[in-house]
């Protein structure tokens, strides 16, 4: 018998033991987990300041973007939810997102300190995924979502060397940066703080159950 994993509102529902650990919802997310020290490479050659490699860059990210939402609609729908897939997805999509904001602050086109927040938070959401593994696993509700996908939009903006291909456009996509930014920012504090409720939740409803 699988071990339950958790609701948002605390409650558990079961995670399929059945699933095979090799499928094709877990081969995705090592995928996207290696195409991040690709997406470091290409980011930083030449500087991190030629326009086609920064493309190539946007490009890496956006496929290994796009294996996320992949991944776990396959894994939804197929029946094929493990619990490697539970928690080596969100540690891919850390990684991912960490890569690419580290590599824009190294680049000076993203503060640091936005940077020190958003992966502070991530990397305690996931470090407190590890903590309650035991209660459940409490599944990506719609706000955190919302604050991947603002996260991935925002990335996005700052990949794409918009600026240097039309500089006539530059202050106006400056201004969609930041206000892309700014959101994923907002969000990504709010669900952080919505995800420790969660699991004192889910902790305290597993903890009373006789």
């Amino acid at each position: 018998m699988s071990p339950p994993a958790g609701r948002a509102d605390g409650s558990t529902v079961p995670v399929s033991g059945q699933a095979p650990l090799l499928n094709i919802a877990n081969v995705l997310t090592v995928i996207r987990i290696l195409l991040v020290p690709v997406f470091v490479v290409v980011l930083f050659t030449a500087g991190g300041r030629d326009v086609d490699w920064r493309l190539a860059a946007f490009g890496v990210f956006a496929v290994a973007a796009f294996t996320d939402r992949l991944d776990g609609q396959l894994a939804r729908s197929r029946g094929l939810v493990t619990w490697f897939g539970a928690l080596a997805d969100p540690i891919a999509d850390k990684a991912l997102t960490g890569a690419a904001l580290i590599g824009l602050s190294v680049l000076g086109l993203v503060p640091w300190w936005i940077t020190v927040v958003i992966m502070g938070r991530e990397l305690g959401v996931t470090a407190l995924r590890l903590v309650v593994l035991r209660h459940g696993v409490i599944p990506a509700s719609r706000g955190g979502k919302a604050k991947t996908a603002a996260q991935t939009l925002a990335i996005g903006l700052f990949l794409l060397p918009l600026p240097m291909l039309l500089p006539s456009v530059a202050p106006l996509m400056l201004v969609v940066q930041w206000v892309a930014l700014v959101i994923a920012l907002v969000l990504t504090v709010v669900t952080g703080v919505d995800y420790v409720v969660q699991a004192l939740r889910a902790r305290g409803a597993r903890s009373a159950r006789p």
